[in-house]
């Protein structure tokens, strides 16, 4: 009995076959696996993804988010002079609370849930870099919040008779605090053992985000001040606070937004790093 081989000889591999209508040479056969994608491809797919399934929640997340700052801020109405420094702090905090809601609370929720449910294997199999996948859902979610923070801020300026023509610099604010935010709210929700222990993080985050930002800083314990420095929102609170002013110091307002952008840049690397380290087990 003769034994045929289910491979071709080694000399017949890629020949071209002679006759009418072939090709003089063969094209060479990539073994190789299809290249990684590069961050802001893979950051724009992410991003639409995320989006779509966001959009289910955008109503509650307008409405809780939103309200909730302007019911914050009714209530310091009462305590606190309208046009003054510590009206500022209130206005300011309680806009970026808005992000904070986001970023923080449901963004842990949301990674802990997704690695609770095995959801994280299908992001593993994709040949994408992890910070796009923190990022592109971060920026999904923080998407809907953008109206809500420009509503409870223009909301504030009136209740508190604070000027309206710096408000642009919410579109640095925003993108920054939010960027600085998400990071941190991802990597709790990734590396909590259990998506319960998960919420109450995001949880404890935001009420660190609601005390911490709103309630004015000369008004708190030397101890509770330093821990405020540690938060990553402080200094985009700062960096709008500073604008209210008659003569805004804006070098001051860069720098707080500048420090803003690079504890954004670690508490994402600080994501990333948490989602390969959960995609792995």
């Amino acid at each position: 009995m003769t034994v045929v081989s289910a491979e071709p000889p080694a000399d017949t591999v890629r020949q071209p076959v002679e006759g009418a209508g072939s090709r003089p040479s063969a094209v060479p056969f990539d073994d190789g696996l299809a290249p990684r994608a590069r961050f802001l491809p893979s950051l724009a797919a992410v991003y639409r993804a995320q989006l779509s399934r966001a959009r289910v929640a955008r109503i509650p997340l307008l409405f809780v988010a939103t309200f909730q700052s302007i019911g914050i801020m009714i209530l310091m109405r009462g305590v606190v002079d309208e046009g003054g420094t510590e009206a500022r702090a209130v206005v300011a905090g309680s806009a970026v609370l808005v992000v904070a809601f986001v970023a923080l609370n449901l963004l842990a929720q949301y990674f802990g849930q997704l690695r609770a449910a095995g959801g994280l294997d299908h992001y593993a199999t994709l040949p994408v870099p992890p910070a796009s996948v923190v990022l592109g859902a971060a920026g999904a979610y923080a998407s809907f919040t953008v109206p809500g923070t420009v509503v409870t801020a223009v909301a504030g300026c009136v209740m508190f008779d604070l000027p309206l023509t710096h408000l642009w610099v919410l579109v640095a604010v925003i993108p920054l605090a939010g960027a600085a935010l998400a990071g941190l709210g991802a990597a709790l929700g990734l590396l909590a053992p259990r998506p319960e222990l998960a919420t109450l993080l995001g949880q404890l985050g935001m009420s660190a985000a609601l005390l911490l930002g709103v309630l004015p800083a000369d008004r708190m314990p030397q101890i509770v001040q330093y821990a405020r420095d540690l938060l990553p929102s402080t200094y985009g609170v700062e960096a709008f606070a500073r604008t209210f002013g008659d003569h805004p110091d804006w070098p001051a307002v860069l720098l707080d937004l500048g420090v803003c952008a690079a504890v954004g840049v670690a508490s994402l690397a600080v994501a990333a790093w948490a989602y390969r380290r959960a995609a792995v087990r």
